[in-house]
């Protein structure tokens, strides 16, 4: 669960104790809860002496994840949740398929072969916003091959959107939610920095942009459907802080892998290397708040390289998600999240939001340190 070094890392988190939902540090062993100074992750992030705060040990790290420990909830919570699309050219690549093939997977093989003759090299090599971008753009054009998802991919301006709502974003260990009316799907293993309200990037954790491609490929107006369901968006397992053993160069050098253990014996395995991404992380976080204010920080999705492209159960069709698979993202310096795959009518209801969680805080006393 944990990054290879987190001996020497800063850790943050929440966990759901007795009392309610609490902003806790890993350190020294130690799992500790910090609320009573600290009463949310939005709080907490916005100290300078983070690495020294004193709380109450709960276990210790090596309980995490055993029922006698407390349960592991999404490392941040009255963050507003952002995702950045189309950042990868493989991804651009796979939107672009997904959309001429409108939402049908039977059609997938045969356009990303017809596309990828065309533009694959041009798009993988050309930065975006530059006159080389402009220049691509002007021939895609003139070969009738220009979409709306090649405009994010190379355009001057990137793809960021509301990838779901305060407070609802799932954990390390929790079911993840596709649509039940959705046959045509994917994870999207990524990389996901957490901002705080002056616009300072605190630190980096995993995330699971959970992603419905027949909904999205049958129109991108359906986007907050295919982006946005309950239990469709996982964070975790806990939110690495920049210091002087990571930093930013660490998010833009990371690998991350995925795997997928499908109950019939399924396996898939796939790569996202940030070293890949076609505009810089901090570019991302600029255009987020170019002209946007997040008085409580947020969360953003740097997107993915990953191309669910490995067939499933038929030739040319890709791959599906299945009920019952089992998600693993990792990278050495964030650790590993782990999700299981239901349907999002199947998983638990969202039932605690920013009212209820203002009452437990303040039934517990401690909305004056807030």
């Amino acid at each position: 669960m944990l990054p290879v070094d987190h001996a020497q890392a800063i850790l943050v988190g929440r966990v759901q104790t007795a009392a309610g939902p609490s902003p806790v540090l890993l350190r020294n062993g130690e799992v500790i809860d910090v609320s009573a100074t600290a009463p949310t992750v939005a709080d907490l992030l916005e100290r300078d002496d983070i690495a020294t705060l004193g709380g109450t040990v709960l276990c210790s790290v090596e309980a995490l994840g055993s029922e006698s420990a407390p349960q592991i909830l999404a490392p941040i919570d009255l963050q507003c949740v952002k995702a950045a699309g189309v950042t990868f050219a493989v991804s651009a690549l796979e939107r672009v398929i997904e959309e001429r093939a409108r939402g049908d997977s039977a059609k997938a093989a045969e356009i990303r072969g017809d596309l990828e003759a065309k533009v694959g090299s041009g798009i993988r090599s050309v930065v975006p916003g530059t006159a080389e971008a402009a220049a691509l753009k002007a021939a895609l054009i003139e070969a009738g091959m220009w979409s709306q998802y090649l405009e994010v991919a190379i355009g001057p301006d990137a793809e960021v959107f509301t990838k779901a709502p305060v407070l609802s974003a799932m954990g390390w260990g929790a079911e993840i939610g596709i649509r039940s009316d959705s046959d045509w799907n994917n994870p999207e293993p990524e990389v996901v920095l957490v901002v705080d309200r002056t616009g300072a990037i605190r630190g980096a954790t995993l995330g699971n942009d959970v992603n419905l491609r027949d909904f999205e490929g049958r129109s991108a107006l359906l986007l907050g459907k295919a982006k946005d369901n309950n239990a469709s968006t996982a964070i975790g397992p806990f939110i690495r802080l920049f210091d002087d053993r990571f930093t930013m160069d660490d998010v833009r050098a990371a690998v991350v892998d995925l795997t997928i253990d499908g109950p019939e014996g399924y396996r898939l395995s796939g790569t996202n290397k940030m070293s890949e991404i076609s505009r810089d992380p901090t570019e991302l976080v600029r255009q987020t708040l170019s002209e946007h204010q997040y008085p409580d920080g947020f969360a953003l999705f740097l997107g993915t390289l990953f191309a669910p492209v490995q067939d499933r159960d038929h030739p040319g069709r890709g791959f599906t998600h299945k009920p019952g698979d089992i998600v693993r993202i990792s990278t050495p310096k964030l650790g590993t999240l782990v999700n299981r795959v239901t349907t999002s009518k199947a998983a638990a209801p969202w039932t605690f939001g920013i009212r209820d969680l203002m009452r437990n805080l303040a039934a517990r006393g401690l909305l004056s340190h807030s």
